[in-house]
């Protein structure tokens, strides 16, 4: 059999139906793989106890015959769910010994199925990163180097320890979270799947909050089976979270034929940004080309207000962070500060949150207090939100023309070096998301599939994107792709 932290969950699925496993030596096999693994930084709060008792667990459930497809799956958490009595930090110094009294409604319905937790796992300061360089636990690695140099890579962010696992083989899947690309951008990193569905269909109850309407919890996944088999279990109407759309789960996984005969792929020209590698533009052409051979109709689109959307992005995300953040303060949870002799409330207050919150942490609240101020709230916010409107419409209106999903590259390079941008001009980094906000401030789903290498040997995902509520259908034309690409490299092991 397959070495055992390889298996996709698919194949372990039927492995452990068929006898030929359990989910105890699959959950064994990741944890030895884990304590080996600490060079990559991905996982940041080890639950071993806690696996081996889900695994036995499942195990129970599986020989009884009535286990849903998750159960027995050995899974990696983003540090961004709360976890019952398990540190929940947000990979933040202001949530220092948070334990929940409570469990995120996301994490219920994986655990309800049967999934595992091996632990939690690294990310951005509060999703606030494009690199995994601002958690306070330092960085996660990316398992891939360029040929010929032994220079760290970032695994893209803010699910950055997320793909580190997958890719690496510690976990079969993680969860992630996507504000404005954080599942697409790392999968696209590190050659895997992420997957970011239509904001409503996953429950936000219990994950810390970034920008409350653009946020949205996905499966990181080995393949684009994988994230069909996870998302059917994430998905589901909460009455906790007052977003949470009240419609039915289809069965995700069904849905992948393979048949997109006569659907209809968009090319939006917009994408074609100035200085875009010419890798990631062949790499585009060649998913294109492997879409119309496999029967779907290619057409150039437009989606006119693209370029106004990194900008408004970059208002309306940090606006919501700087009240979501609010709540930290000192007072209820989390770190506080010594306060001198003298000081009162305010200084408290004060002295918590610059000692609690990292500098991108900062920065973005104070942007966020700044567009919200009274003098310049008409001038930004509204205007932004007004953009968001915008750039909505911009892809109803391509959609109501026929067509089914949107071609896109996931990210305008292959994973850079640790380091490399953070003395840069902050918005150098923000670039990163160039390709990927639209479909958070649209709200649709978006799915990243590794389709190539680039010269360095690195991994190049594609993105496509797909109609609201219409996750089946997005996760079949990926299918399709992760198919014609053959895409099957992975990272050499040195950690």
């Amino acid at each position: 059999m397959t070495e055992l932290t390889k298996l996709t969950i698919a194949g372990a699925r039927d492995a452990m139906r068929n006898g030929d496993t359990t989910s105890a030596e699959i959950t064994n096999a990741c944890l030895t793989a884990i304590e080996g693994a600490d060079a990559l930084g991905a996982f940041v709060h080890k639950t071993p106890e806690i696996a081996a008792a889900q695994a036995a667990a499942a195990d129970v459930r599986i020989k009884a015959g009535d286990a849903p497809d998750m159960c027995g799956i050995p899974l990696g958490i983003k540090d961004l769910f709360c976890t019952k009595g398990v540190p929940s930090q947000a990979a933040s110094r202001i949530l220092e010994g948070f334990r929940p009294e409570y469990e995120s409604t996301v994490t219920t319905q994986l655990f309800d199925a049967g999934a595992v937790m091996l632990g939690k796992l690294n990310m951005d300061e509060f999703a606030m990163g494009s690199s995994n360089e601002t958690s306070v636990y330092g960085n996660a690695v990316n398992p891939w180097r360029r040929g010929g140099d032994d220079a760290a890579l970032t695994p893209g962010g803010s699910s950055g320890g997320s793909a580190s696992a997958v890719a690496a083989d510690l976990c079969l899947a993680a969860t992630g979270t996507d504000t404005g690309g954080s599942i697409r951008q790392p999968a696209a990193f590190v050659g895997i799947t992420g997957l970011k569905p239509t904001y409503g269909r996953v429950s936000r109850w219990g994950i810390v909050a970034f920008a409350s309407s653009l946020d949205q919890a996905g499966p990181m996944t080995k393949d684009v089976r994988d994230a069909a088999i996870m998302l059917k279990a994430m998905c589901g109407h909460d009455p906790k979270d007052s977003t949470s759309a009240d419609i039915p789960v289809p069965d995700f996984e069904a849905a992948l034929t393979g048949d997109i005969k006569g659907k209809v792929i968009g090319i939006p020209k917009e994408y074609r940004i100035d200085g875009m590698p010419e890798e990631i533009g062949k790499l585009w052409a060649d998913g294109a080309a492997m879409l119309k051979d496999a029967g779907a109709i290619i057409k150039d689109i437009s989606l006119p207000h693209t370029k106004y959307a990194l900008p408004a992005y970059y208002v309306i995300a940090p606006a919501e962070a700087s009240s979501n953040l609010a709540r930290y303060d000192g007072v209820r949870f989390g770190h506080r500060a010594k306060l001198a002799a003298g000081d009162g409330i305010t200084e408290m207050y004060e002295k918590t949150r610059a000692e609690g919150f990292g500098a991108e942490v900062q920065r973005r609240v104070m942007v966020g207090t700044y567009v919200l101020s009274a003098g310049f709230y008409d001038a930004y916010y509204n205007r932004a939100r007004r953009v968001r409107a915008l750039i909505k419409q911009d892809f109803d209106r391509v959609f109501a023309d026929g067509v089914d999903a949107i071609l896109t590259p996931a990210t305008p390079s292959a994973a850079f070096g640790l380091g490399e941008m953070t003395n840069a001009d902050p918005i150098q980094m923000y670039l990163n998301d160039v390709f990927t906000v639209t479909v958070n401030l649209a709200g649709l789903p978006g799915i990243a599939v590794p389709t190539g290498i680039d010269v360095q040997g690195l991994p190049l995902g594609l993105q496509l994107i797909g109609r609201p509520w219409e996750e089946g259908d997005l996760l079949n034309v990926a299918y399709a792709l992760e198919r014609a690409a053959g895409f099957v490299a992975k990272p050499q092991k040195w950690w």
